[in-house]
């Protein structure tokens, strides 16, 4: 049995476009973009009166729910305390230190994690119909839950850069009692009480030390 082989008649070959360096050197972003997410960036501790208005809130989201998260479970979930009574009600769950500031700040957000996250698995996770059953176990599901809604809450401070503006994100409450008083479903945990607007005058105080590149990253 032979084999007719079938000559093609090519036309010029198509050269892989070689990218421009980027402006930033190594970095995809410019010094300006750089700046602004990074080096300039800042936890606030002041605010102007600025509002942060709900299309500015839904720019930032728009941005940071591509965030990875196992199973594409996406637990973070965000009150925005914005009422007077809200924020009363909030306040003396806070430390001492951050009662006064987050008194004035423009907008508090609830940053909380769902931990029945597992239960939209069948939309958000759809090849894997057999995922909601993996997270079973009410522990091991917590768990999965503040981790990945941590990974969230990383790049929603970057979300907040990104609109010009800056985050003053807070360990410094009373979790269980947030919980308790925002949160009154047991279905979700407060994670991080974060303070978001403009920053004021005197913000910030001095920029505090950072590790150099060789004391984070080592190879084998």
């Amino acid at each position: 049995m032979s084999t007719t082989h079938r000559s093609h008649t090519a036309g010029p070959r198509q050269q892989p476009q070689r990218a421009s360096a980027p402006p930033g050197g190594p970095l995809a972003l410019d010094r300006a973009a750089q700046d602004l997410l990074f080096r300039a960036a800042r936890t606030a501790n002041a605010f102007t009166d600025e509002p942060v208005g709900d299309e500015q809130v839904a720019a930032i989201h728009d941005l940071v729910r591509y965030a990875p998260t196992a199973y594409n479970g996406q637990p973070l979930r965000l009150l925005l305390v914005r009422s007077p009574g809200a924020r009363d009600r909030l306040l003396p769950h806070l430390s001492s230190g951050n009662r006064a500031k987050t008194a004035r700040a423009p907008l508090v957000v609830l940053a909380a994690a769902d931990l029945d996250f597992h239960e939209r698995l069948p939309e958000l996770y759809p090849h894997r119909p057999q995922a909601r059953d993996w997270l079973a176990d009410p522990a091991s599901r917590a768990a999965q839950a503040r981790f990945n809604a941590a990974l969230q809450i990383g790049f929603l401070l970057v979300g907040v850069r990104a609109a010009g503006l800056a985050a003053g994100p807070m360990a410094g409450f009373d979790a269980a009692g947030v919980t308790r008083e925002f949160f009154p479903d047991g279905r979700h945990e407060a994670l991080l009480v974060i303070n978001v607007g403009r920053p004021g005058p005197q913000a910030w105080g001095e920029r505090l030390p950072r590790l150099r590149t060789e004391e984070v990253i080592r190879e084998i």
